[in-house]
């Protein structure tokens, strides 16, 4: 229990916010938020060692169980790996943003409400084993991503950059809802363990693929990958700790996870290997190659992060072939399932530290123009350092973590031009190639970013700022991670004892069943080998372009401005929605709220009436039905003339009257059917709004005559009539055709004993729908509230302003 409350444990921590930053003003927030992370990365660091042996730990808290929904809380190497990273990191970017943000002018209970609100949603979605709950989860990142991009909401690029992650990531995640149902149908539960297990009955399924593609478009639209990345660079908006946390090592992962979660279950697929190894190979090229066209620090980061992402998803892509193959290739790609989660630890230290170094650079000179910047090493020494530390690593130099897992990323993909299944044999061979072109890129982008800010002839004219090193403070996280990137080079089998081994074995269960079954040794010398040769080719090649950056770099302007994908989401968004869209609604949205009442009537009555005759749904049975009596028929007539009275009375008063005595004539129903309360409560209703309409249609002037006479409207006419057949052949089918037992009896025999009440009425009300009364005294209470809060408004003494 206490391992699914650990889920929530941010956002529960998250309403005491305002409370702190509003009470202990001399003390930054952020101090009061670090405890939570901390505790949470120690709280899951107790489970490493159990799971490091293969084991998994299960914790689950009923929401629905009549629907079989759950809160699931999931430990394996998967998932404790993310949730170490998402707590873990979560700390050191918690410990940045409190030198970053001051406090005097942020407003730090907002952003850190939101960090918490993401960081619950991040545990959640690698923790869940319940695919509904993970899906609301899933949903509450974009939310609270949306609301930390946007978090300088007065900056126009902020709430551009909000809206369009939060367009493109909710779209992709209700195309993968889409996906989970017809998992859940197809095998019959919602736990992703036990669709794990029937998988090879699954893939024999016709909506197999669908759900496949659908699950993909989700994780590709998180994750940021081609043509779904538009959103990342805009996001860039965001306060450098959201970036460092949310576009680095956390929500852009969360696709990722997906896609490694559910690979036992799609791997079988042939759609699925060329889907994820295809899209994240040309991801790679496309971020890599269009970051070095970034003049921007954190848009540079920013595709870099496409480019790794897409490295990573590749890769997953490629160890699906495992499942196909058996013998020395079988190894190989199990290889491409290690060199995934190892590289994704590693993208998690260099990626984070460059972030914040980018942050920092921005903090201290005003600016993060590439363009302005130069010469800063010698005035901002540690800087440079953590952020040399971090680029080598990103382009895949030793002695850093990048270099290891580039070189096991060059490994999976020469073996995929050796592949004999899917036609790899054809375009198999494509794959090595575009990987050695896009790692070019990536060293250039690499050296891109560190030598041009921090080498070169100083411009202190162009700063805003005069530039001087960041405080002790803000440098203590990225010297963190900058030292994790030296140290997991130096022992890499420590960290792949520990956490990748467990990680792999939860993605291919079907081929491992506990970590020591994964005999993968990682070493930074393999002698001289292909992917040796390669790496030499990387660095001659990405050397000499670097050099020569200014001579070709101008070949991005040949690319047309117009034909790109952002321009494509601007027409779809704003153009065609505004435009065209807009024209279009203008035609029925008139203002007019009969007119919006008439459109819905007649569409309820066609669609009903319509569903009655085709599903041949419309029955008139008699039988048991009680007899009408002569006093029914009179009160029935009372009704109808009270009705038409109502409508063509040429005085206000009349209509009054007419509508009260429609009003009692109901109720006097209510008394012939034994129903006293109902009949009581109509009447009271009845004469309090009489007694209403008197009062205030008494000060109202007379008709004019032009309003005297009621014309005959056909449209109106057709309209209410609809609606009263809809209603009649609905009532005579419903009471002509019972497929189940009419629950009042169930009523009758329970009221007393299982309720304890005497009254029928009270007691469904109180008791059976307890919820529905609950929700209707929860919107009096709000609607007192906003009503009380509205009272206590004042205008202030300046202009005249709330």
């Amino acid at each position: 229990m206490f391992q699914v409350l650990c889920i929530f444990i941010p956002i529960l921590a998250a309403l005491f916010m305002p409370f702190f930053f509003k009470k202990v003003r001399s003390i930054h927030t952020g101090w009061f938020v670090l405890i939570v992370p901390l505790f949470l990365v120690t709280f899951y660091a107790t489970f490493v060692p159990l799971i490091s042996k293969g084991e998994t730990v299960i914790a689950q808290l009923d929401w629905i169980p009549s629907l079989g929904i759950s809160f699931v809380s999931y430990l394996d190497g998967l998932s404790l790996l993310f949730s170490l990273l998402i707590s873990g990191i979560g700390a050191l970017v918690v410990l940045y943003s409190i030198y970053y943000l001051d406090r005097t002018v942020e407003q730090l209970h907002n952003f850190y409400i939101y960090l918490l609100m993401f960081m619950t949603a991040m545990l959640g979605v690698v923790q869940s084993d319940n695919m509904i709950t993970l899906y609301l989860f899933w949903e509450l990142t974009s939310i609270s991503s949306f609301l930390l991009i946007g978090y300088w909401f007065n900056r126009d690029k902020s709430r551009f950059g909000a809206l369009k992650s939060t367009i493109i990531t909710v779209g992709g995640g209700m195309l993968m809802l889409g996906g989970f149902v017809l998992l859940s149908i197809m095998g019959e539960t919602f736990s992703i363990r036990e669709l794990i297990e029937q998988a090879p009955e699954l893939a024999t399924n016709d909506t197999f693929v669908i759900a496949l593609i659908l699950i993909l478009l989700g994780a590709f639209t998180k994750s940021a990958q081609f043509p779904f990345y538009i959103w990342l660079p805009d996001a860039m908006e965001a306060p450098t700790p959201v970036s460092a946390y949310l576009h680095s090592a956390t929500m852009v992962k969360a696709g990722i996870y997906l896609v490694a979660r559910f690979t036992p279950i799609f791997a079988l697929s042939e759609v699925w290997v060329w889907l994820v190894a295809g899209i994240g190979l040309l991801t790679l090229f496309w971020g890599s190659f269009f970051a070095v066209k970034q003049t921007d620090l954190k848009g540079i980061l920013a595709f870099s992060t496409v480019s790794q992402l897409g490295l990573i998803m590749s890769l997953l892509g490629v160890s699906a072939i495992a499942y196909h193959v058996n013998g020395a290739q079988d190894t190989v790609f199990k290889y491409a399932a290690f060199a995934a989660i190892f590289h994704l630890i590693n993208h998690a230290t260099f990626k984070g530290s460059l972030f914040m170094i980018a942050g920092i650079v921005d903090h201290e000179t005003g600016t993060r123009d590439i363009r302005k910047l130069g010469g800063l090493m010698g005035l901002m020494p540690i800087s440079f350092t953590v952020a040399l530390i971090g680029s080598f690593s990103m382009a895949g130099l030793p002695p850093f973590n990048g270099f290891l897992s580039k070189e096991m990323f060059l490994t999976a993909m020469l073996s995929v031009a050796e592949f004999d299944l899917f036609n790899f044999t054809t375009w198999g061979v494509l794959f090595p190639i575009i990987a050695w072109i896009a790692s070019v890129f990536t060293f250039i982008y690499s050296f891109y970013f560190v030598f041009r800010t921090f080498t070169g002839k100083i411009k202190l004219e162009a700063l805003p700022k005069k530039p001087h090193e960041a405080p002790v403070g803000m440098l203590i996280s990225p010297v963190i991670l900058a030292s994790l990137v030296i140290a997991i080079f130096f022992i890499p089998n420590v960290i792949a004892d520990t956490f990748v081994k467990p990680a792999v074995v939860a993605i291919q269960p079907f081929l491992y069943t506990n970590p020591e079954q994964v005999d993968i040794h990682v070493s930074a010398w393999h002698g001289f080998t292909p992917e040796l040769f390669m790496t030499l080719g990387i660095i001659v090649v990405g050397l000499v372009l670097f050099m020569i950056l200014a001579k070709w770099q101008k070949i991005y302007d040949a690319f047309p401005a117009k034909l790109t994908l952002n321009n494509l989401y601007d027409f779809i968004v704003y153009e065609f929605s505004d435009k065209w869209m807009n024209r279009l609604s203008k035609t029925y949205m008139t203002g007019s709220i009969r007119g919006y009442l008439s459109y819905m009537f007649t569409g309820i009555a066609i669609i009903v009436i319509g569903t009655l005759f085709i599903k041949d749904g419309f029955k008139v049975s008699f039988l048991g039905a009680s007899p009408i009596r002569p006093s029914q028929v009179l009160l029935i007539l009372v009704l109808v003339i009270g009705t038409i009275t109502t409508v063509f009375a040429k005085s206000r008063i009349t209509s009054i009257v007419a509508l009260g005595a429609v009003g009692y004539t109901v109720s006097l129903f209510f008394v012939m059917f034994n129903a006293p309360d109902l009949a009581l409560t109509q009447l009271v209703i009845e004469t309090i709004s009489v007694a209403l309409f008197l009062l205030a249609f008494y000060h109202l002037p007379k008709f004019r005559k032009a309003e005297e006479r009621t014309r005959f409207r056909f449209g109106r006419a057709f309209v209410s009539i609809a609606v009263g057949v809809m209603v009649t052949l609905v009532a005579l089918s419903a009471h002509s055709q019972k497929y189940i037992e009419s629950i009042a009896q169930y009523y009758k025999d329970t009221v007393y004993t299982l309720a304890g009440g005497g009254n029928i009425v009270n007691v469904i009300l109180v008791d059976y729908r307890g919820f529905d009364t609950l929700f209707e005294i929860t919107v009096l209470a709000i609607a007192g509230m906003a009503i009380y809060g509205m009272i206590k408004l004042r205008m202030s003494k300046k202009g005249g302003k709330l």
